[in-house]
């Protein structure tokens, strides 16, 4: 091992074990499974902020991102970051102080939880399913987090893949199960401030590399399609195409997705002030508009260091790797680059773990406090379901390992299938639930489970024929759940009283 790798090593090495430390460090406070799952809701308003978007942006922003714009230039995410830009605002605006409130005033801890609460089902039935679709979507998606750990140690330091995947997965694990929601968000938190220094420390170190701004730019003029918002460059021809209208309403529909989104909504309902949200939501969106900004600039510089010979050329999904070039290169040059080289590296990981230890706490919240406590009534003693809950939570993260033991396993193909699926899913019904009084629990119902249908038969069936169908199966299936909803809610007979009761003394407190 060089001294360059062994001074990234040390870096990222301190992180982890930081991140070990939090979990013991707030591992008393967990005295209830609400403390356990939502933190006692004592949430401050940038803990609140921060941790939700670092929970949200996954490896996507340091690696995906990035990637995306070396290839084929600045249509394709800037689309992305302007839809979920857009979704991260109104996510913020129109959900969080009123779900923060329905559950405080339903005591509802999780977001299936809320469901069967807000629409009195007695029997259960529309918390089952929500929980069944959490741990569908969500376990795969948390296995995919623990892949990409395994493969950016392995990449790094030549280590064997299931070694390093392994080892991730434990930290992971072991700070979320000791810590639960609170440890996770004070993570989260610091993990967004090493993910936002990584991305400022690549882009200043990338632009001198490349041979400054106007070189970087004027290299990327050169390119068809390049600097267009209407077209995209073809790497492979060297020409531009075009990025027609279906494909850009199909890129904004990302911003659908954060609707139902369990590991965000949750931080709305763990805020500890709600008139601070305000506070949240500004800090959230700068830094989500910001962030995303710099990623694909990033992207854009490393190909001018590509045209400079300062890293090699990448192609195809090799392009992901470009913040890691850079990287390797800011290494060699002395022991303190070593460390800030870690420090980005670093910046990687908390991406994937910010999202993963998130995942794992909602598919436990799922299998323990919903199926096992609330569905099948289990009297069961809070120091029991205290110990359910966390061996929920390890028996979800093997699963998540086994998912992950293929090194070859598509990490990105996932995240936006899972992404997809919680958006169609859960946020019709959130939005209906919050702001349409006459919604019942038979709509409800009828949209968890025409959203979750539609999204396997665009994603398999539909979108494979191409041409006009070649369309994210987020936007259809969003579409027909609130249709299908709305039509089955006035099919059915109205929401009794109490129900409705209930949500005019909300929407009256708001």
């Amino acid at each position: 091992m060089t001294n360059a790798q062994v001074g990234i090593m040390i870096a990222m090495i301190v992180y982890l074990i930081g991140m070990l430390l939090i979990g013991f460090a707030v591992s008393k406070k967990n005295e209830t499974v609400s403390d356990f799952y939502l933190g006692g809701r004592k949430l401050g308003p940038l803990v609140t902020a921060m941790s939700a978007e670092a929970s949200d942006m996954s490896s996507y922003l340091l690696m995906g991102l990035p990637g995306l714009a070396y290839l084929s230039g600045i249509a394709d995410c800037g689309w992305t970051e302007i839809g979920l830009a857009v979704g991260t605002y109104l996510n913020w605006l129109l959900v969080a102080r009123r779900i923060r409130r329905y559950t405080a005033r339903t005591n509802s801890i999780t977001v299936p939880d809320f469901l069967s609460d807000r629409y009195g089902d007695s029997r259960r039935v529309l918390m089952l399913i929500g929980a069944v679709i959490i741990i569908v979507f969500f376990v795969p998606y948390t296995g995919s987090g623990f892949a990409a750990c395994g493969k950016l140690f392995a990449s790094l330091f030549g280590v064997d893949y299931h070694a390093a995947m392994l080892v991730s997965a434990a930290v992971i694990i072991l700070y979320t199960t000791m810590g639960g929601f609170l440890a996770a968000s004070l993570t989260d938190f610091i993990q967004s401030i090493v993910m936002t220094a990584a991305l400022v420390i690549v882009l200043l170190f990338g632009i001198s590399k490349a041979g400054g701004m106007d070189a970087v730019l004027a290299n990327a003029k050169q390119l068809p399609g390049y600097f267009s918002m209407v077209q995209s460059y073809d790497p492979t021809t060297g020409t531009a195409k075009p990025y027609g209208f279906i494909t850009v309403i199909s890129t904004l529909a990302w911003g659908l997705g954060y609707f139902g989104m369990p590991h965000i909504l949750l931080r709305f309902m763990a805020i500890e002030d709600d008139s601070k949200l305000k506070i949240s939501r500004r800090v959230a969106t700068v830094w989500v508009v910001i962030s995303m900004g710099i990623a694909i600039l990033i992207g854009i510089v490393g190909l001018g260091m590509t045209n400079a010979g300062a890293i090699p050329k990448l192609e195809g999904s090799a392009s992901e790797t470009v913040i890691v070039e850079i990287s390797s290169l800011l290494s060699k040059h002395g022991t303190a680059a070593a460390v800030l080289a870690g420090i980005v590296l670093s910046g990687i990981l908390a991406a994937t773990m910010s999202t993963a230890d998130s995942q794992l706490l909602a598919a436990s919240s799922s299998v323990s406090e919903n199926i096992l406590h609330e569905f099948f009534h289990l009297d069961i003693s809070e120091e029991n379901l205290m110990k359910i809950a966390r061996g929920s939570l390890l028996i979800i993260a093997v699963i998540g390992v086994g998912i992950a033991w293929n090194p070859n396993s598509s990490v990105f193909g996932i995240v936006s299938f899972a992404w997809a699926g919680f958006g169609a899913t859960f946020g019709p019904v959130v939005l209906l639930a919050l702001f349409w009084r006459r919604s019942n629990k038979y709509g409800a119902f009828a949209g968890l489970i025409s959203g979750g249908l539609m999204i396997f038969i665009w994603k398999f069936a539909v979108r494979p024929l191409g041409g006009i169908w070649n369309i994210y199966e987020l936007l259809p299936a969003f579409l027909v759940a609130i249709l299908i909803n709305v039509v089955v809610s006035l099919l059915t007979k109205k929401p009794e009283d109490r129900i409705t009761r209930v949500y005019d003394e909300v929407k009256q407190s708001m």
